[in-house]
């Protein structure tokens, strides 16, 4: 199970110079000096399954007055992960804790996952952030760098200071390898200064590993909470895949190359490693895949403007343009300035669009409860859960209060895909009805005003209804008289926008 990128490395084994003996010495006399928790950052895949052992059948053989601090195993779940690795990883998070409690280890195994505001369909379907590319990959600080730090700051501040141990491994890649060595270490220790976390420090004790390095040591000690390696090794073959690190800062490389990780990735053109599992028999798996497919075909240039807002959601229309002397002018008031300044034409001007339209995130909703009845019918389990209800009420709450949603379409939805009904909030101040909004569209219609800047309006007075302070309503009603109320087909006429152009990629905030 050789990887390419081992060539990268040394070519002789990390065993031909070390014992593993000498790997578990080094690690005792490492915990024993840093003198305060570790915190070992556990995806499931084969380098954190190999650190945590290493680390396990190293500190086992401690005297117990000398296991003081706690070794927290912490596991990333962006709760869009693929379902066969949510097993593997919650099936061996239960055995080492069952385990370590019986061994009498300081050994705990945590979950950590991002809050109901930050996950992948609340931000995706409810606030309509388009599926993640190379140039807006929106979910990696949402949803793994913030839930795996808030663990490690809240420690931190328990203990004062905290030792990351992770997986990195130099032969990994030739950046891993670059950021490996440019980490500072502290004058005689082997521990290094993480670069974002002033309280974090870092322990990489299999950074000298090869792949095979990896696999032979899985393969030949056995896993000490009663994990099968050779499984893990089979479901590596089945997906043809790498592993998924648990990331912590922007300098660990997020999952996108054919590695175990988020089934909705869109990063990558194909997910090769869910291809793979399918054609190994996980047919079941099949309505993710297309799903995935579907939401990166949204990313293509000349279908954009059939899913996406000509608005960003702060409310303003951004344009980009190069002058006649190559200046690049970006935003409304500086190419209008510039327009009033030197009456010239613009040269290539692009409209960088914003979220997906409401309309188009109710689809992506009816689908996903569509594929997620598929997935119990067909699959393993009867209960799996592609999307959670919190989230489902999230996704209510931010189309009703941020994107004028008075059809309150999220319970109609649900209840027409899975013929079920959920125990949906009432709101105690009053909503507005799908029945009002059209008496608003006819009457802003004969006026011609935009209606969706009157329901903006309208939301905003409710919302502060009731309160006692209502100071800040008239910054409120600024904030929305101050966003962009022109339609695309007036913003096109004026600043002569091709009408089949290909709209720039760009972050929506």
């Amino acid at each position: 199970m050789s990887d390419q990128n081992d060539k990268l490395g040394n070519a002789t084994s990390i065993f031909d110079t070390r014992s593993l003996e000498d790997i578990y010495t080094e690690i005792r006399e490492t915990y024993i000096s840093s003198g305060v928790p570790w915190i070992i950052g556990y995806s499931g895949g084969k380098d954190s399954t190999t650190v945590v052992q290493l680390v396990w059948y190293a500190l086992a053989k401690l005297p117990s007055d000398q296991l003081r601090m706690p070794i927290y195993v912490i596991a990333s779940d962006t709760l869009v992960e693929t379902p066969a690795i949510v097993d593997h990883l919650n099936e061996n998070l239960r055995m080492i804790n069952q385990r370590a409690s019986l061994q009498g280890l300081k050994i705990e195994a945590h979950k950590v996952s991002p809050q109901v505001t930050d996950t992948f369909w609340s931000n995706l379907i409810g606030r309509g952030y388009p599926a993640p590319t190379q140039r807006f990959r929106w979910c990696t600080e949402r949803m793994k760098i913030n839930p795996a730090n808030r663990f490690i700051l809240e420690r931190a501040a328990e203990y004062g200071e905290v030792v990351m141990v992770l997986g990195g491994r130099k032969s990994e890649s030739a950046s891993r390898a670059q950021v490996m060595a440019a980490r500072p270490k502290e004058t005689g220790s082997r521990l290094g200064r993480h670069h974002t976390l002033s309280r974090a420090r870092v322990y990489t004790p299999i950074a000298d590993f090869s792949t095979d390095d990896v696999w032979t040591y899985l393969l030949q000690v056995p896993s000490p909470w009663g994990g099968n390696n050779r499984a893990l090794a089979a479901l590596y073959r089945s997906a043809n895949s790498g592993e998924c690190p648990l990331v912590v800062d922007t300098t660990t490389p997020s999952c996108g190359n054919s590695r175990f990780g988020c089934w909705t990735c869109t990063v990558v053109t194909r997910d090769k490693s869910m291809e793979a599992m399918i054609d190994n028999g996980e047919d079941w798996m099949l309505p993710m895949l297309e799903f995935r497919d579907w939401l990166a075909s949204t990313q293509d240039p000349e279908k954009k403007h059939l899913y996406r807002e000509h608005k960003r959601r702060t409310g303003e229309v951004l344009l980009e343009a190069r002058t006649l002397d190559g200046k690049r002018l970006r935003g409304l008031k500086n190419i209008d300035q510039h327009l009033a300044d030197t009456q010239e034409e613009l040269i290539d001007p692009k409209l960088i669009r914003g979220p997906y339209r409401l309309e188009f995130c109710r689809e992506i909703l009816r689908r996903l409860l569509t594929i997620q009845m598929q997935v119990r019918a067909e699959g393993p389990d009867p209960n799996a859960e592609l999307i959670s209800e919190a989230e489902l009420h999230e996704i209510r709450r931010i189309w009703r209060t941020e994107r004028q949603d008075w059809e309150d379409s999220v319970p109609k939805i649900y209840q027409e895909i899975t013929g079920q009904t959920l125990r949906w909030l009432q709101d105690d101040i009053g909503v507005f009805t799908a029945t009002e909004y059209q008496v608003l569209d006819e009457i802003c219609q004969n006026n011609d005003v935009p209606t969706a800047l009157v329901a903006r309006l309208m939301e905003q007075e409710r919302q502060v209804q009731g309160m006692h302070r209502r100071a800040g309503i008239f910054n409120r009603i600024d904030d929305v008289l101050g966003e962009e109320w022109r339609t695309e087909t007036i913003i096109r006429e004026k600043y002569k926008l091709p009408l089949n152009a290909h709209d720039e990629e760009a972050g929506i905030e």
